[in-house]
């Protein structure tokens, strides 16, 4: 079973999205300038980066494209085969597998009704 692995908030003004989310919540944003994202981590983590307890960490980003309200992520084994899969049931490719620095591959796609979800593949 593929699980909700991350989530992602799109902005129109960062500095103000990050100041909104970290004096309502109290989470944690870094900024990943060369990325253009910022990572959220709304619990503890682990050496690897995963959550230590219940929750999902996550990240915002510039509201662009198809990115245009908040999305989910679901990490695979493999994103072609889920892409593949996603097409077979009626869902549609919004942006193919795309490499993200070192450490994995993300990839969008609307479901059928329409929904906009991430999928996360690890390098």
């Amino acid at each position: 079973m593929d699980k909700v692995i991350h989530f992602e908030v799109p902005f129109d003004d960062g500095e103000r999205a990050t100041r909104f989310y970290a004096e309502a919540f109290g989470w944690q944003l870094n900024s990943m300038p060369g990325y253009q994202y910022t990572m959220v981590t709304t619990t503890p983590t682990d050496e690897q980066g995963r959550p230590a307890e219940p929750g999902i960490n996550g990240g915002m980003l510039a509201r662009q494209g198809p990115i245009t309200a908040p999305v989910v992520t679901v990490g695979v084994e493999s994103i072609d085969d889920a892409l593949a899969k996603i097409e077979k049931l009626g869902g549609k490719v919004a942006i193919g597998r795309s490499p993200v620095g070192t450490m994995g591959f993300s990839a969008y796609f609307h479901d059928t009704e329409g929904n906009l979800i991430g999928l996360w593949e690890n390098a």
